[in-house]
């Protein structure tokens, strides 16, 4: 027999949402690391330091949204 769909709260949908767009960024920065510069944006002259800083906080924010959506979908019951 199927289990019952569980009702997630709106949290778990904004965690989620966050998450995705974290790592999406995470993504653009270590692929492409000047596109700060596309904005006019250049706070290291060129150097790349904020670029890898932007990368590693980025990660940082994507995996502990992550990880507190993975928590809110555990703490969720199955919908009576």
């Amino acid at each position: 027999m199927k289990p019952p769909p569980r009702r997630f709260r709106a949290r778990f949908w904004v965690e989620l949402a966050a998450a995705s767009l974290f790592g999406a960024l995470f993504l653009v920065t270590l692929v492409r690391r000047d596109w700060l510069e596309a904005f006019g944006i250049e706070p290291d002259n060129h150097d790349g330091t904020v670029e890898w800083l932007l990368v590693a906080g980025l990660f940082v924010l994507s995996a502990a949204c992550a990880d507190s959506a993975r928590l809110e979908w555990r703490r969720t019951a199955p919908a009576q």
